[in-house]
């Protein structure tokens, strides 16, 4: 098991290098529940720090940037591996559609060094999380909710999911409290950067433009 694992994050890792585009653009989907997998794929990032001075790792985080095009493909893989009826599939697409206009949602999954440095939650981090683009905007999250536990779904639709990796689902406001959004119309980029005593390590989605 731990070698499909270290595979299916290698995999996510390599993907990762060639950084395909995105769009943050709306509107109807046409996906197949055959599609989630490359969808996944576009809108998961990975990397590792490395500590020079000890040639180790010292944080490995695999991050899904929950957008309006993920969720569609999500709902729609959901609902036909759970057999929900056109009406459930319809409800829980609009209530997932309309949370992705609320806020800024990443399923996130990490592995520190130390144990204790996987925790995003206590007082004093060893990594503070921010959502960032290339215009400048930075912001922190308004929730980080451990999922202590990773159930069926965390582990089949988050494959990087593993015992040895902590998960979280982190959320920032789409819009600041002075009114500009976390995300500039103007960028070409956004990620996340985890950063501490031990260094920094970001995660990057370029934009297509639309």
């Amino acid at each position: 098991m731990r070698q499909r694992a270290l595979l299916v994050i290698g995999l996510f890792a390599a993907l990762g290098c060639t950084e395909p585009k995105v769009t943050l653009r709306e509107g109807p989907r046409e996906y197949v529940g055959a599609d989630y997998d490359s969808v996944l794929q576009k809108w998961t990032r990975s990397g590792q720090l490395t500590n020079v001075n000890v040639m180790d790792n010292v944080l490995t985080v695999t991050a899904t940037y929950e957008s309006w095009d993920f969720r569609w493909a999500f709902v729609v893989r959901y609902a036909e591996d759970y057999r929900l009826t056109v009406d459930q599939r319809h409800a829980l697409l609009e209530r997932s559609l309309r949370e992705s206009r609320e806020r800024h949602s990443f399923y996130v999954a990490l592995y520190a060094q130390r144990h204790k440095w996987n925790d995003l939650t206590t007082s004093e981090p060893a990594w503070i999380v921010r959502l960032i683009d290339d215009e400048g905007t930075e912001t922190a999250p308004i929730a980080i909710e451990p999922i202590k536990r990773p159930g069926a779904i965390e582990l089949t639709y988050f494959p990087y999911t593993t015992p040895w990796r902590s998960a979280f689902r982190i959320t920032f406001p789409r819009v600041l409290p002075d009114g500009r959004p976390a995300i500039s119309p103007k960028a070409q980029w956004f990620g996340l950067r985890f950063a501490g005593a031990q260094g920094n390590q970001e995660l990057v989605w370029n934009l297509a433009a639309d």
